[in-house]
């Protein structure tokens, strides 16, 4: 998975301008000690010595190349294609983007959206406070627009929002129909394919507890889906 990830990072930047200091690391050892960061969490002050730098290069590298290993949104999708949307919250000390949330912890809100068929992440939506519900997050965080008329799954907080999602009882029922009580069935098996993916995500620990300023935890996110994706696919 890591020498996959070398050779398209390699491909990605080859063109860009390569003025100025070189790295003292290769570009294996920056993509190791980035990756090292985000699945260990550990202070830069206990990482650097690992790679032989000091704290302030260390920090250089992951400004520097935590962006190119972010996944790229997918822009178009097949005819048939259905996708599950839900949100997750990631604690997060930098208190400019992040609120207090359900968890009355401050965090990010990220919308993550799947292919329900590969369980592949296409599309991570920029984070928004904490407290902001799914409902708005999908459109204010631009979810929606990445997705557009594609047949998309959602639970039942995102009611209103044009997307599939359970059948709820209507005033005064007491029960819904057997037929509706077998697709919500369905629904919820399905829907747990975005669940299983955030289990997945969050064995990297940054996401616990990231200290990572501005667009950090937004590269953190999206190079943590695009690793998902490379271990799904071999």
């Amino acid at each position: 998975m890591l020498r996959q990830l070398v050779t398209a990072v390699r491909r990605e930047t080859a063109s860009k301008d390569r003025r100025g200091r070189p790295w003292g690391l290769s570009l294996e050892d920056r993509i190791l000690l980035v990756t090292a960061y985000w699945r260990t969490n550990l202070t830069l002050r206990q990482l650097a010595p690992l790679f032989g730098i000091s704290k302030s290069a260390a920090d250089r590298v992951i400004n520097h190349l935590g962006p190119h290993l972010a996944l790229r949104t997918r822009e178009r999708f097949r005819k048939d294609t259905v996708l599950i949307v839900d949100g997750t919250l990631v604690p997060t000390r930098d208190h400019t983007i992040a609120e207090q949330s359900k968890n009355y912890r401050y965090s990010t809100a990220h919308q993550v959206v799947i292919d329900a068929d590969s369980r592949l992440v296409v599309v991570v939506s920029r984070p928004l406070p904490g407290n902001r519900h799914d409902s708005k997050g999908w459109e204010e965080s631009g979810a929606k627009a990445a997705v557009g008329n594609t047949i998309t799954i959602a639970d039942g907080g995102y009611q209103g929002t044009g997307l599939v999602i359970p059948h709820r009882r209507q005033t005064n029922q007491t029960e819904l129909p057997a037929w509706k009580e077998q697709h919500n069935r369905s629904h919820k098996r399905v829907r747990a394919r975005v669940e299983h993916t955030f289990a997945r995500m969050k064995t990297w620990k940054i996401l616990r507890d990231c200290r990572l300023k501005g667009d950090g935890v937004h590269h953190a996110m999206l190079g943590i889906a695009r690793l998902h994706n490379l271990a799904l696919t071999g």
